[in-house]
């Protein structure tokens, strides 16, 4: 019986290792069953996060209808388990920009500088910004990715209905597609080489 070993080249060939990743996206459904405690609510939409590591920007995403009742604020919270009330990390007050004072609508903001304390100021929240962050507009970026980048990171949006979140979305990572090209070519690769050395044998 012919037996493959998979050397370590080979095992590194079959999976890839990950390139340098330039830019990384989260998103996730907004639903009200995703809020803690769940929320009898008919709405919901999809947000999406995508952090630019060379640019240091953060892209924020959602779009959203059926709402129970109307948009009060919305905002991007870290860093506890998915099944428990994290505070609010960016967007004090409300992410700027955010549309208010209806069931439904959609955002699309960019905000720069993300490791600058200029913007620190006036997005990322006291508490979040001086306990969490270190007090430095690069620890509190650093650690909201590390929050978006295990799952403890979310982004809901407040309501007249439910002031505490009528919907929520849990950011998860995206795997980048060529994470998989270099893993499918990696398996053939190794298929390839099985096929060789059975008919050799």
């Amino acid at each position: 019986m012919l037996k493959l070993k998979l050397t370590a080249g080979a095992v590194i060939l079959a999976f890839g290792l990950p390139a340098a990743a330039h830019s990384q996206i989260y998103e996730a459904s907004l639903l009200g069953s995703s809020e803690t405690p769940p929320i009898n609510s008919a709405g919901s939409g999809i947000a999406r996060v995508t952090i630019d590591f060379d640019e240091l920007t953060m892209r924020v995403e959602a779009s959203f209808s059926g709402l129970t009742g109307n948009v009060t604020a919305s905002h991007i919270h870290c860093c506890n388990p998915a099944n428990i009330t994290s505070g609010v990390a960016f967007g004090s007050g409300t992410l700027v920009g955010f549309p208010t004072g209806g069931t439904s609508g959609s955002f699309d903001v960019t905000f720069a500088n993300m490791a600058n304390r200029s913007i620190g100021a006036g997005n990322w929240t006291a508490n979040f910004f001086n306990n969490l962050g270190g007090g430095t507009a690069q620890g509190a970026f650093d650690t909201l990715v590390a929050g978006l980048n295990s799952g403890k990171a979310y982004l809901n949006i407040h309501t007249t209905f439910a002031p505490g979140g009528e919907i929520r979305a849990q950011l998860l990572p995206v795997p980048e597609p060529e994470s998989y090209a270099l893993m499918l070519a990696g398996l053939a690769g190794v298929l390839a080489i099985a096929r060789r050395r059975k008919q050799q044998a």
